[in-house]
């Protein structure tokens, strides 16, 4: 902007050039404020930029809250609550089935010895064949079986299984006395089973290839279920050999 002259001439002009310096001042002011305003518009802006980000946390955190309430969580920490998949339960439940089965098999064993006596059923006493398996199945799982043979045989919800689909726990049977299902053991694997045979003998085990069992094998069951059998047996005595 030109200087302000003191001469008639730029005397005669100030008017005009005072004009032009208030007009840029405006101009100036102006822009500054708008300036400002904008700065301003750009913080408050700013701000709720996060919030969203901030609203989406508190909203996954609810969520994730409603599937981990303190309820289920109390349970899940206690192992009340099962969250594996259901093949691994189903992999939990084979393993303790085949557990059940060794226990069966390995209490069975703790008889070794214990000598045959007609309707005995217990250590103490001696063993007759179905006094024996009784006595295993019910202390080591709990079920109680009929008190003969051809009972437990015919027992309502036992499985019939074929010989070469054998299973230790299983209950093997055989004809010994002209009748079917007159003598049972307890397959124990690798065609072998464990029983108490007959007067003058003890507990032993047997293998299932040798020719007489393999010509007197009548058959073999399977407990489906481990629960205890509500079943009301007679005191009768098996004629086992």
């Amino acid at each position: 902007m030109p200087f302000l002259s003191l001469t008639p001439q730029g005397l005669m002009n100030a008017p005009s050039t005072v004009w032009r310096f208030q007009g840029l001042c405006r101009n100036l002011a102006f822009g500054v404020i708008c300036l400002l305003l904008a700065a301003a518009a750009s913080a408050q802006n700013a701000t709720p930029t996060g919030l969203p980000d901030a609203a989406s946390e508190r909203l996954e955190s609810s969520a994730n809250d409603e599937h981990s309430d303190p309820v289920t969580r109390f349970l899940s920490d206690k192992g009340l609550l099962d969250t594996r998949p259901v093949t691994e339960l189903a992999s939990q439940m084979r393993d303790k089935a085949s557990d059940l089965a060794s226990d069966l098999v390995i209490s069975a064993m703790d008889f070794l010895g214990v000598p045959y006596r007609r309707g005995g059923q217990s250590k103490d006493a001696g063993f007759d064949c179905s006094g024996f398996t009784r006595h295993v199945f019910e202390r080591s799982i709990g079920m109680v079986l009929p008190r003969r043979a051809a009972e437990q045989a015919s027992m309502p919800g036992m499985m019939s299984v074929n010989k070469a689909e054998l299973k230790p726990g299983d209950l093997v049977f055989f004809n010994t006395l002209r009748h079917t299902f007159s003598h049972v053991g307890i397959y124990i694997g690798d065609n072998k089973f464990i029983h108490s045979p007959r007067a003058g003998g003890s507990v032993r085990i047997e293998d299932m290839r040798l020719a007489y069992w393999q010509q007197r094998f009548d058959g073999a069951r399977r407990v489906p279920t481990l629960s205890k059998s509500p079943l009301n047996t007679s005191a009768q005595v098996d004629s086992a050999p």
